[in-house]
């Protein structure tokens, strides 16, 4: 299964602007608290529309299993702009984790009869993986293709119909399964969160039967590959977003007679988040262009896009919340959204400084 990576970068841009223009009229800030309130803590009408308007869900699926057969590159490029109006879809739980499951793990059977459903969006998956102190040892245990044990930090379980569940077993060996989200003995969790555009959930198993799916050694360390890279363009139109709103803001507010934006000390503050976007947004691209031709530095990419960007999020952020001023930091602006995204998102798959001592660790 191989994707195309022959679509221009002007296609490309084609499809961020399609994506773009449907947020505007399907996705504002006001549809985005309506999702966060709701039972399943997402915009399940955005959802059906993006895939079957712009197929979004299929992008890195290939044709012969019913998906659009583009690339990782395609699908960052959607995250950009949906990590910029804090869209509460399942994109990075489903298309991104649980597809690159299936997709990594290579087995006919199983893509055959899961991603169909995944790429027209009739129905949703999550990942399950996370043990209680992170991503380096799985909740859930498999013994006899039982599962037993608890997935924490479960991006979008609530809305999910399939979980894939990564699982320790015997010695360190890592397994990956599929299980109906309505399987007897499974328990899903909403969690409480810092963050409430994303939807985090404990799943628990109870002796749950599931489908074994063959799997390579490596499999959790390219997911997590993968999921750093993809996570990262999130990340970049999330901060995009953050220094536009606080460009719009400076330029309407006023102190002392003139407006705030055109005081020196502000615009070298926000010349100095633009260039961390940008950067940002260079080192996203690398590592999500390395990873779709499965550069043998994918893996390092990554690692540096994960760090990189979860600083840049987060320092951008900040800059936002402080040159808002008192607004900033009320629930009816919209900015501390991105301040909480910025540093909930950070923690995803692993801290960057965890990441970076692990790195470091394995270079000795």
């Amino acid at each position: 299964m191989t994707a195309d990576l022959s679509i221009s970068a002007e296609e490309r841009e084609a499809l961020a602007e399609a994506v773009r223009d449907l947020l505007r009229r399907r996705g504002d800030a006001a549809s985005v608290r309506t999702a966060m309130a709701s039972a399943e803590r997402i915009d399940a009408g955005l959802w059906q529309t993006l895939c079957a308007e712009i197929g979004v869900a299929a992008l890195p699926i290939p044709e012969d299993a019913g998906g659009a057969g583009a690339s990782w590159i395609e699908l960052a490029a959607v995250l950009e702009e949906l990590g910029a109006a804090l869209s509460p879809v399942p994109v990075f739980g489903s298309s991104v984790l649980a597809t690159g499951a299936i997709l990594l793990a290579q087995d006919d059977d199983i893509a055959s009869h899961l991603l169909p459903t995944l790429a027209s969006g009739e129905q949703t998956a999550a990942l399950c993986w996370a043990g209680e102190r992170g991503w380096n040892t799985p909740g859930v245990h498999a013994d006899a293709g039982l599962l037993s044990g608890t997935a924490h930090y479960v991006v979008d379980a609530e809305s999910a119909d399939t979980l894939l569940v990564l699982a320790s077993g015997p010695g360190e060996h890592v397994t990956l399964h599929s299980v109906a989200a309505d399987a007897a003995g499974v328990t899903v969790s909403p969690l409480t969160l810092l963050d409430p555009t994303r939807a985090l959930s404990s799943v628990r198993f109870d002796e749950v039967a599931s489908t074994v799916i063959p799997t390579p050694s490596d499999l959790a360390d390219s997911l997590r590959t993968l999921g750093w890279s993809l996570l990262s363009a999130e990340q970049v139109g999330g901060a995009q977003r953050a220094l536009d709103l606080t460009v719009e803001y400076t330029k309407s507010r006023k102190q002392f007679g003139r407006t705030i934006g055109s005081f020196q000390a502000l615009k070298h503050r926000m010349a100095d988040m633009y260039v961390l976007v940008e950067t940002a947004r260079s080192i996203s691209r690398a590592a999500v262009a390395a990873v779709a031709v499965e550069d043998p530095d994918a893996a390092e990419l990554a690692l540096a896009a994960h760090v990189y960007c979860s600083d840049a999020y987060r320092r951008i952020a900040g800059e936002a919340i402080q040159l808002h001023g008192g607004i900033g930091i009320t629930w009816e602006h919209d900015i501390q959204l991105y301040f909480k995204r910025a540093q909930a998102s950070s923690q995803l798959l692993g801290a960057p400084h965890t990441a970076v001592a692990e790195a470091a660790a394995g270079l000795r």
